[in-house]
């Protein structure tokens, strides 16, 4: 039964809006800022907003991407990626590598980025960011509809295999200090973002079963 009060749209028939709620609705996200290298060596960085982490034991973290783009290209051939943090202040930097370049051309240094060698995997940090995860890839699928059609969108999955953490982020007992790094999330429609601070912070305790 339909609301009056509720703005209803079936997806398979378009939403009818200036800009698709989606990515708005599911939101903010945390960002896959993603570096990788090809065979030949040849690195790549680019930013996803389609992320997050999936398992503890072993630590999986994913990204989706819409279309067959160089990062999944490169992870496809080498099995191998890391993760970095997107910060507030790496924000312009973060967005200056979503550029399209030519496949001869670096992001790092498009964007002003230090690269440097990952300590297990064959891809580099950005030595900028605060937090690296290095990953091995343990699926990539080929994402499909409920009529099982495929569609061109890959969702990479990795194990976490080596972390690295800013010692200023992590407190005297050991506790991983969220908001200090100052994370930022994509939210809807073409520029919105958020970032995290600590007077956004509230806590809950989870029930006990009565």
């Amino acid at each position: 039964m339909n609301d009056d009060n509720r703005y209803f749209y079936e997806p398979s028939k378009g939403h009818g809006l200036p800009h698709d709620p989606l990515s708005a609705i599911i939101g903010p996200r945390p960002i896959g800022w993603i570096s990788s290298r090809n065979a030949q060596g040849q690195r790549n960085l680019a930013p996803y907003s389609f992320f997050n982490c999936f398992n503890y034991r072993p630590p999986i973290i994913g990204f989706s991407s819409i279309g067959w783009k160089d990062s999944v290209a490169n992870i496809a051939e080498t099995k191998e990626f890391i993760w970095n943090l997107a910060t507030r202040e790496l924000a312009e930097k973060m967005n200056q590598s979503s550029v399209v370049l030519p496949n001869s051309e670096d992001e790092f240094n498009f964007s002003g980025l230090t690269a440097t060698p990952g300590t297990i995997v064959a891809a580099d940090r950005v030595v900028e960011s605060p937090v690296n995860f290095e990953c091995k890839l343990s699926q990539l699928i080929q994402l499909q509809g409920a009529n099982g059609d495929k569609i061109d969108s890959w969702l990479v999955l990795g194990e976490v295999v080596a972390v690295h953490i800013a010692k200023h982020l992590l407190s005297a007992q050991g506790e991983y200090l969220t908001s200090d790094a100052e994370p930022i999330l994509r939210a809807g429609g073409p520029t919105a973002y958020y970032s995290i601070t600590e007077a956004n912070r509230f806590d809950l305790q989870r029930p006990k079963a009565p």
